[in-house]
């Protein structure tokens, strides 16, 4: 088994030498609404250094800020890669992509309507799956029914929950991509959320630092530890007390490989 080093405190953390530290969000600096122990005073610490680099697929990066400033976690929407938003962008930039329907929240589907993505095709080529809250046994029919006709299937991430700051379990992306699959049987799913390292890639190439004096934190080794040793940087485990016990329901990623898009 491999050894991941861990700490129980953002005190513990020592970031001196690290000219950038990426964090995941929640259960890392929240769960929920609950902002954990020494988060605030560790994000102003390293002021423009930490990015946070998550398999979010509610928010943009943009509204995802506003929801942290009223925190009091003040992070800059530029230095906010989001697995969701990104997924988006990069469906957006694909010219084999453009009859394309988002399986998404409202922030992530008037993204794709800016960004030239009709969501209105008849017969569409690709599905991109976020954290879609209207998820619904007609919508699972109706992705089923696309990917039969051929249509390929992206996930923003493979997550199947995410803690609260109980620990208890919140149906992820990944939940839904298993109930699909349950009607269609096992897919060749595209994913750029971790434990894939596109995230970690490009806020690597947007900030310009140097991969050896980064730090990547977060709660779960299955997603941000694998995502980061793909990335060749460090990896440190953080695991607040009060959600520790209940990690294990969402460290795996239902069995599957992720596939880069």
């Amino acid at each position: 088994m491999r050894h991941v080093e861990t700490v129980r405190s953002f005190a513990e953390i020592d970031v001196a030498a690290r000219s950038i530290v990426l964090c995941d969000l929640d259960g890392c600096l929240i769960s929920g609404r609950h902002v954990h122990e020494g988060a605030r005073a560790f994000v102003d610490f390293c002021g423009d250094r930490l990015w946070i680099v998550s398999n979010n697929s509610s928010d943009t990066a943009g509204t995802l800020a506003s929801r942290l400033d009223e925190l009091g976690v003040s992070v800059d929407a530029d230095r906010i890669l989001l697995a969701g938003e990104e997924s988006v962008r990069r469906l957006a930039d694909d010219p084999q992509a453009k009859a394309a329907l988002v399986y998404a929240d409202a922030p992530l589907r008037s993204l794709a309507t800016s960004l030239g993505i009709a969501n209105d095709a008849g017969v569409p080529e690709v599905l991109l799956l976020g954290r879609d809250s209207r998820f619904s046994l007609e919508l699972a029919e109706e992705i089923a029914s696309h990917i039969v006709d051929g249509a390929v299937l992206w996930a923003t991430n493979l997550d199947l929950t995410h803690p609260t700051a109980h620990g208890r379990p919140v149906p992820e992306t990944g939940a839904l991509v298993a109930a699909i699959e349950a009607c269609t049987g096992p897919l060749s799913v595209k994913s750029i959320g971790k434990p894939s390292s596109d995230l970690i890639e490009i806020a690597l190439e947007r900030s310009g630092a140097d991969r050896g004096q980064a730090l990547f934190v977060g709660d779960n080794d299955a997603t941000d530890g694998v995502a980061a040793r793909a990335a060749g940087i460090d990896f440190l485990r953080i695991l607040h007390p009060a959600i520790a016990p209940k990690l294990s329901i969402a460290s795996h990623l239902n069995g599957r490989e992720s596939v880069s898009c």
